[in-house]
C-alpha cells in the first residue's frame, strides 16, 4: 500500500489483492473477444515472463521495490510458488525463500506500515503459505490488527491514507484459513464494510485518500485502480454484486471505458495497471468484464485492452501502448486480471513430488515470543481488535492465558482489561467488567469456527484467530 499517490509506487509498496459473492478466485467465463484460447495463451506466456522476473537465490521480494505480487498472479494463473524455481534448483524455491524472508526478525523494516503486512499477507497466502502461522514468532494476521484506529474503528492504519482499510478487507476475508473458511469475525468484517461504503465518492468509485465526511473528497473524481480494489473489498466481504454501492462502483468503471480499445481511461491516462485492478475488482464481485456493460460498441473489452498490451511470444505486458519492453507490476497486474482473479488467489496444488499445497507452523515453540489475532465484541456495539505478545511455556497455550496477556501487553492497548475468573481452567463469567447475564454469555471462536462457551482453559495453538463475544 502506497506511501504516496504515484502509481507506480503504490503498486510496488502494496500495490499493486475473492469467490463469485465473496472472493472470486476462479476465473470468471470469457464469452466475448477474447477467447478461452486467447486467455489460456496469455496466461501461459504471463508466467513464464514471471518466472525471468526470480532471482537467482530465487526471491521475489527483498529491499526496495519488489515483486512479490508475482505470487498471486502465479496462483491465478495456476501455477504454485513452490514449482518456481531459478534453474531448476528446487532448494531456492520461491515459496521457501519468501516464507523465510517473512520470518525474519528485521522484515519488513525499521518503521513498517499496515499495508507491508497486508501485501504480505495476499501473497503469503497465494504462495500456499499460512499467514497466521509463518513461524512461531511470525502471525500476519495479528500484524495487520496491531493498526486497528481505537479512534475510528473499522479502520486500520492512519485513516488519511484509506487504501491501509481497503486492503485489510482484502487480506483478512481474502487470506482465508487452510480450509477455506474466513478466520475474522462478522462483527469485524461489518466495520471494515461500513467504513469503505463513507468513502465511496458521489461518482461511485473510490480513491485511495479518506473522503468520509468530507464534502469536498467526496466530489472529486475518483480513481480507476481503488475502485476496482475497494470493490474487491466490499465483495470479499460479504457484500453481493447487486447491492446499491457495487451497481454505482460498475457505473463508473462504464463510464471511463474507451470504446475502440476497451481500456479504461484512469486518473493517469491509460494504463495496463489500472485496468488490471478495476478488472480484478470485476472479477472479485463476479462480474463478466467481456459482456454486458463492459463490451463496448465496437466490440472491445477490459480483457481486449490487457491481451493486446503483452508481448507474445515473451509474456512480458507493457505498462502503456506506447511502450516497447514489459514492465513487471504491469505483467502482474494484468496476469493476475486476465487469469480471473481478485487480489489474490488459493494456491494451486504443486507439481513437484513431495510438496504440499499449504506450509505453516504446527506449534508454539516454548520460550518464543509469538503473536495472535484477537477481537473482543461486547454485544452492545463496541468492538476490539487488537494483536496480543505472550511468550508459550508449551506447543499449545489457553483462552485464559491469551486474556491475561492481552491485559499485560497489546497493540493497541486496552482490548482486555480483566478477565473473571482470573487463573484456572473454568467459564469465562465476565470480561472487560461485563458479566454472563442469563443466556447472554461470553463466547469464543477459533479460526471462524463456531462460537462455544468461552473457558480459560479452551485450548488454543499456533495462529489462531481469536474472536470473543458476548451474547446468546
Amino acid at each position: 500500500m502506497p506511501r504516496t499517490v504515484s502509481p507506480s509506487l503504490r503498486r510496488s509498496a502494496l500495490t499493486a489483492v475473492a469467490a463469485a459473492g465473496a472472493f472470486a478466485l476462479t476465473a470468471v467465463p470469457a464469452s466475448a473477444t477474447a477467447t478461452p484460447t486467447q486467455i489460456a495463451t496469455s496466461k501461459t506466456n504471463g508466467v513464464a515472463y514471471l518466472k525471468t522476473l526470480q532471482a537467482a537465490d530465487g526471491s521475489y521480494a527483498g529491499p526496495g521495490l519488489s515483486n512479490e505480487w508475482a505470487f498471486s498472479a502465479f496462483a491465478a494463473a495456476g501455477t504454485a510458488a513452490v514449482d518456481v524455481t531459478p534453474g531448476g534448483d528446487a532448494s531456492k524455491n520461491a515459496r521457501t525463500v519468501y516464507r523465510d524472508l517473512l520470518a525474519t526478525s528485521g522484515w519488513p523494516s525499521a518503521s513498517p506500515v499496515v499495508t507491508d503486512y497486508e501485501r504480505a499477507t495476499l501473497n503469503a497466502y497465494a504462495a500456499g503459505i499460512d499467514p497466521a502461522r509463518v513461524s512461531a514468532s511470525r502471525n500476519l494476521i495479528a500484524d495487520v490488527y496491531r493498526y486497528w484506529q481505537t479512534a475510528e474503528p473499522g479502520y486500520f492504519g492512519p485513516s488519511a491514507n484509506f487504501n491501509g482499510t481497503v486492503f485489510a478487507a482484502l487480506a483478512l476475508n481474502g487470506a482465508k484459513t487452510q480450509s477455506g473458511q474466513v478466520r475474522v469475525p462478522q462483527k469485524l468484517r461489518e466495520s471494515m464494510v461500513t467504513r469503505i461504503r463513507a468513502n465511496q465518492h458521489n461518482d461511485g468509485g473510490w480513491n485511495f485518500s479518506k473522503a468520509e465526511g468530507s464534502a469536498t473528497e467526496l466530489a472529486k473524481t475518483s480513481d480507476i485502480d481503488m475502485t476496482g480494489a475497494a470493490m474487491a473489498a466490499l465483495c470479499v466481504s460479504g457484500v453481493p454484486n447487486t447491492d446499491t454501492d457495487i451497481v454505482q462502483a460498475k457505473a463508473f468503471l462504464k463510464s471511463k471505458l474507451v470504446t475502440n480499445s476497451g481500456a479504461f481511461n484512469a486518473m493517469f491516462g491509460v494504463n495496463t495497471n489500472s485496468n488490471g485492478w478495476a478488472v480484478s475488482g470485476l472479477n472479485a464481485c463476479g462480474i463478466n468484464p467481456q459482456t454486458g456493460d463492459f463490451l463496448t460498441s465496437m466490440g472491445k473489452t477490459p480483457l481486449d485492452f490487457l491481451i493486446a498490451q503483452q508481448f507474445n511470444p515473451g509474456g512480458g505486458f507493457k505498462y502503456l501502448s506506447s511502450d516497447t519492453s514489459p514492465s513487471s507490476y504491469a505483467s502482474i497486474d494484468a496476469l493476475r486480471a486476465v487469469a480471473g482473479a481478485g487480489f489474490t488467489a488459493a494456491p494451486p496444488v504443486p507439481t513437484t513430488a513431495g510438496a504440499p499445497q499449504w506450509v505453516s507452523q504446527g506449534t508454539f515453540t516454548s520460550g518464543t515470543a509469538a503473536k495472535l489475532a484477537l477481537t473482543v465484541d461486547d454485544g452492545a456495539g463496541s468492538l476490539k481488535v487488537c494483536s496480543v505478545s505472550l511468550t508459550p511455556t508449551a506447543s499449545t497455550t489457553t483462552l485464559g492465558a491469551a486474556l491475561d496477556a492481552a491485559v499485560a501487553s497489546a497493540t493497541p492497548s486496552g482490548c482486555v482489561t480483566s478477565v473473571t475468573p482470573s487463573s484456572g481452567t473454568g467459564t469465562v463469567t465476565a470480561l472487560n467488567g461485563k458479566a454472563n447475564s442469563g443466556s447472554n454469555t461470553w463466547k469464543v471462536s477459533l479460526d471462524g469456527s463456531s462460537f462455544t462457551t468461552a473457558t480459560r482453559g479452551t485450548t488454543v495453538g499456533v495462529g489462531d484467530t481469536i474472536a470473543v463475544r458476548w451474547g446468546v
